[in-house]
C-alpha cells in the first residue's frame, strides 16, 4: 500500500494543479472539491491562527485585532527531506519566501489588493504552499472568524457574509472541520461547534480543538469536553496550549514553544493521562493520519469522478473541434467536412429538419395571392380606359367585325402589372434562403472556431443567391410575358358563340349579327371589359401556379443542390498560405481548447498517479 506521505502529497500535488488551472468546477463537484481537505473554523480570538502556526511550526499569519483573516487561506503543507524550508504563493509562482516574516507580509498585502486597506471581507481565497521536512503532508483552509456583531468600517451584513463563505466549505462532504473553541468559553456557546454540528449532525468529519487551556480560571479545567463528555464527537478532542502574547512579542522560537506545549500537559496533574494525545504536534499527526484515510476511502469515486470529466472533456472537444493538420491537403479536406456540415444543416431548414423553410410557402400560398388580388385591374379595365384604349387601338379607321388590337392592348397592360408580385415573390425567397444560410452558420457548431471560414462561406452562399435569384427573376417575368405574347384563341372564340344582352331588353337579338350596332356603346365597352377580366383571372390562376415552380426551380433548388458548387472549385485551386487563412481560428475558441486540454492532461495524469500511489 501507498504511505500516507505519498497519498496525501499526491492529493496535494494535484489540487494545486488544479487550482492553477482554475479548475474548482462549475456544474458538479470538481476534482479539487472532491479531494479532501481541512477547513479551520473557529469564532474570532479563538486561537486559530495559533493552532496553524502550532501545526506548520513557524510564525506566519498576520496577527490583529478584529478580523485579520478577510480572505479564505488554502495553505498546503508539503513534507520534504533535507532541504530548506520555503514558501510560494499561486499568485507568485516564481517567487520563493525563505524569511517566514515576508509570508506574512505578502498574505496582508495580497489581502488588501483584493479588499483594500478595509475591514471587508472576500470569498477569492490566497493559495500558499509550504515546503519542509518539519511538516505533514496536509490541506488546510484558514477561514475568516466567525463573528457576532459588526464593527465599524464593515458592513452590516458582515456577520452573515462570513457565516456564508464558511458554510460555502464545510458543507462540501469531502471536507474535513477543525472546530476551534477557546477553553475559556462555555462549549455549548462556541461559534465553531454550533456550524459543525449543523452541516455535520453525525460528527463525522469533525475534529474538536481546545485552545487557551492555561488561560482558565484557576480550579477550572476542561475535561469534561475533551474527554468527551460535554459535548461528543465520533474523533477525539484535542487540547493545544498557545503562544503567549509575550511570547508572540518577543518571536520566541516555534520548537521552544511545542516543548513549553508538552511540558505543559506532561506536568500538568489535569491532562498529565491525556498528555499524549494532545498539543499541535499531536493534532497535526492525527490529521494526517485521518486524510490519508478519508482519501483512500474516496478512492473509488475520486477516480470515477476522474473518468465521467476525462469523458466530458473528450466530448467538448469533439464538439468545438480537435487541432487540424497543418498540411494542405488535411486543410482542404477540413474546410470540405466543413462546409458539408453546414450544407446538411441548411437542407434540414428546406426539407422540414429545422424551422425556416416553410415561410417559403408562405410566400407562394398567401403572399403572392395577396399581391395579385391587390393589382389595380379594376380601374384598368374601367369604362372610361376600356373605352380609351379600344377607341386609340383603331387608329384614324374604325374595326370592321371586333376591337381585337384594343383586347390585345388591354389584355397586354392588364398582364403587365402581374410582373411587380412576380418579382416581389422572388425577392422574398432570396430573402428567406439568405436569412437560412445565416441560420446554418450559425447552427453549425464545427464552424464556430474559424470566423474567416464563415465569412467566406456566408459570401460564397449569398453570392450564389444572387445568381439564382437573377436567373428566377428573368424566368418569371418571361412567364408573364408568354402569356401576353401568345393569347389563348379558343377563350375568345368562345365568346364570339355567346349571345351579347342588351340589358334594356333580354330578348332583343344578339348585336353581332346586326352589322350597324355601334359597337362602342357603354354595353358592349363593359361586354369586352368583362371579357378580359376573365381571361386575366384565367391567367391570373395559371400564373399561380408557374411563378411557384420557376421560383422553386430557379432558386430553391439550385441552392440545394449547388449552393457552394462555385466556392468548391475556387478552394481547390488555392494555395497552402490561403486554406491556412480560411481557417483562422477564434482566438477565444483557441483559449478554450487549450483549457479543455489542460484540464484532460490534468485528469489523465492525476488518474495515472492515483492508480500508481494508492495500491503500491
Amino acid at each position: 500500500m501507498a504511505t500516507m506521505e505519498s497519498l496525501i502529497g499526491l492529493v496535494n500535488r494535484i489540487q494545486r494543479a488544479c487550482t492553477v488551472l482554475g479548475d474548482h468546477g462549475g456544474e458538479g463537484m470538481s476534482l479539487w472539491e472532491a479531494l479532501p481537505s481541512v477547513a479551520v473554523v473557529g469564532g474570532q480570538s479563538s486561537g486559530k491562527s495559533s493552532v496553524l502556526e502550532s501545526v506548520v511550526g513557524r510564525d506566519f499569519l498576520p496577527r490583529g485585532s478584529g478580523i485579520v483573516t478577510r480572505r479564505p487561506l488554502v495553505l498546503q503543507l508539503h513534507k520534504i527531506e533535507g532541504q530548506s524550508e520555503y514558501a510560494e504563493f499561486l499568485h507568485a509562482p516564481k517567487k520563493k519566501f525563505t524569511d517566514f516574516a515576508s509570508v506574512r507580509k505578502e498574505i496582508a498585502d495580497e489581502t488588501d489588493r483584493i479588499t483594500g486597506k478595509t475591514k471587508q471581507i472576500s470569498n477569492v481565497p490566497i493559495h500558499l504552499s509550504i515546503y519542509s521536512p518539519n511538516v505533514v503532508n496536509l490541506t488546510l483552509i484558514d477561514l475568516p472568524g466567525l463573528t457576532k456583531v459588526a464593527v465599524e468600517g464593515q458592513s452590516e451584513s458582515i456577520v452573515q457574509d462570513i457565516e456564508m463563505m464558511v458554510r460555502s466549505y464545510v458543507e462540501k462532504p469531502n471536507c474535513i472541520i477543525l472546530a476551534i473553541s477557546p477553553a475559556n468559553q462555555d462549549i455549548a456557546t462556541s461559534d465553531a461547534i454550533k456550524l459543525a454540528r449543523e452541516v455535520d449532525p453525525s460528527g463525522e468529519r469533525t475534529f474538536g480543538v481546545v485552545t487557551k487551556l492555561d488561560l482558565m480560571d484557576q480550579g477550572t479545567n476542561a475535561l469534561d469536553v475533551l474527554e468527551g463528555r460535554s459535548y461528543r464527537l465520533q474523533h477525539p478532542w484535542v487540547g493545544i496550549v498557545n503562544r503567549s502574547q509575550a511570547e508572540i512579542n518577543k518571536n520566541v522560537d516555534m520548537s521552544n514553544a511545542r516543548r513549553k506545549e508538552q511540558e505543559y500537559f506532561e506536568s500538568s496533574p489535569e491532562y498529565g493521562h491525556l498528555a499524549h494525545k494532545m498539543g499541535s504536534e499531536y493534532l497535526a499527526k492525527l490529521l494526517s493520519k485521518h486524510l490519508e484515510t478519508v482519501i483512500r476511502q474516496k478512492i473509488p469515486s475520486i477516480v470515477a469522478l476522474i473518468n465521467k470529466t476525462i469523458d466530458e472533456l473528450n466530448a467538448e472537444l469533439d464538439r468545438i473541434g480537435r487541432p487540424i493538420g497543418v498540411d494542405g491537403g488535411a486543410q482542404l479536406y477540413t474546410i470540405l467536412e466543413l462546409c458539408r456540415a453546414f450544407d446538411r444543416i441548411f437542407k434540414e431548414h428546406l426539407d422540414g429538419g429545422r424551422p425556416g423553410g416553410d415561410r417559403i410557402y408562405g410566400v407562394f400560398d398567401h403572399q403572392l395571392p395577396v399581391a395579385m388580388k391587390k393589382l389595380p385591374l379594376d380601374r384598368h379595365l374601367s369604362l372610361s380606359n376600356v373605352k380609351k384604349v379600344i377607341s386609340e387601338a383603331d387608329g384614324y379607321q374604325p374595326h370592321l367585325i371586333a376591337p381585337e388590337q384594343g383586347y390585345r392592348r388591354l389584355i397586354d397592360g392588364s398582364l403587365g402589372y402581374f410582373k411587380g408580385p412576380a418579382e416581389a415573390s422572388v425577392d422574398a425567397v432570396h430573402f428567406i434562403l439568405k436569412e437560412l444560410v445565416r441560420k446554418s452558420i450559425a447552427a453549425t457548431q464545427e464552424l464556430k472556431r474559424f470566423p474567416s471560414l464563415q465569412s467566406d462561406i456566408a459570401t460564397a452562399s449569398n453570392d450564389a443567391l444572387e445568381r439564382f435569384r437573377d436567373e428566377s427573376r428573368k424566368t418569371v417575368l418571361r412567364l408573364v410575358e408568354m402569356e401576353s405574347t401568345y393569347l389563348t384563341v379558343e377563350f375568345f372564340r368562345k365568346l364570339q358563340t355567346e349571345p351579347e344582352r342588351n340589358p334594356n331588353n333580354s330578348n332583343a337579338p344578339n348585336s353581332s349579327s346586326n352589322p350597324n350596332v355601334d359597337r362602342y356603346t357603354d354595353n358592349h365597352l363593359r361586354r369586352i371589359g368583362s371579357n378580359v377580366t376573365a381571361y386575366i383571372n384565367m391567367v391570373c390562376e395559371t400564373l399561380k401556379t408557374t411563378i411557384p415552380k420557376a421560383v422553386v426551380y430557379c432558386q430553391v433548388l439550385q441552392a440545394k443542390k449547388g449552393l457552394l458548387n462555385q466556392f468548391y472549385s475556387q478552394i481547390g485551386r488555392r494555395e497552402k498560405e490561403q486554406l491556412g487563412k480560411m481557417l483562422d481560428e477564434d482566438p477565444s475558441l483557441m483559449e478554450r481548447r487549450d483549457a479543455i486540454a489542460k484540464r484532460l492532461e490534468l485528469y489523465k495524469s492525476a488518474r495515472d498517479e492515483i492508480d500508481s500511489v494508492a495500491w503500491k
